[in-house]
């Protein structure tokens, strides 16, 4: 029995640090899971601890209703299986008119402020070109979002921080095609992980792909 009682006599300091240690390595555990089912999430987005919402993969249409003017667009929203997620925003690119407008936005900064840059007028195959060489940094960082507008017609596609795309229009029927292309199952019910608390991912590195594509795009 001392030997017991001992062992539970731990120095209050000793403790904290456990505590500390534990939480660290249960953070990166967390951290480390990728897939939930078939579902595979990108490295920007992790679900909270106690999982409020489990990802999975699927579609749902949804209405936004502008706060100052209160008119109304239909929106197509989806998660999207990592490994298909940009082969699927390209897709769904490839239904727009030739010109668009492109808008980058960042949430690096840690005073909780967003950036926003734009670029008007921009031929869809040379935007298509700029983002191939940025994948890595659309898919994994858990700070920066892109829309894209069309010109010619009521379309705009986001791809955002959450690794979440959206279309917006009043003709959705492409974007439905895309993801019925894509074997995206549509769930009426669906729920995404922007719904509940969440946990994105950034580093350094992605910082400085931002500003090389805002760059690249000419946006200001």
């Amino acid at each position: 029995m001392k030997i017991f009682n001992q062992t539970l006599e731990t120095p209050r300091e000793e403790k904290s640090e456990k505590l500390r240690r534990f939480d660290r390595e249960r953070l990166e555990a967390h951290l480390a899971v990728s897939r939930y089912g078939s579902f595979r999430l990108t490295d920007a987005i992790r679900p909270s601890f106690d999982l409020a919402i489990v990802p999975e993969e699927g579609w749902r249409f949804d209405r936004y209703v502008d706060p100052e003017s209160g008119a109304g667009v239909p929106v197509a929203l989806a998660a999207v299986s990592r490994e298909k997620l940009f082969d699927v925003f390209f897709a769904l690119l490839d239904e727009t008119s030739r010109t668009l407008d492109v808008v980058v936005e960042s949430s690096h900064l840690q005073n909780g402020t967003r950036a926003a840059f734009t670029r008007e007028g921009i031929d869809a195959p040379v935007l298509k070109s700029v983002l191939c060489d940025y994948e890595d940094a659309l898919l994994n960082d858990g700070c920066f979002g892109i829309a894209v507008l069309d010109e010619e017609k009521p379309l705009e596609i986001q791809f955002d921080e959450h690794k979440l795309l959206a279309v917006y229009g009043d003709d959705l029927s492409a974007a439905v095609k895309t993801f019925e292309r894509f074997e995206v199952p549509r769930k009426p019910t669906l729920r995404f992980l922007n719904e509940a608390e969440h946990i994105h991912s950034s580093r350094q590195s992605f910082y400085r792909c931002f500003d090389a594509l805002k760059f690249d795009l000419g946006a200001e």
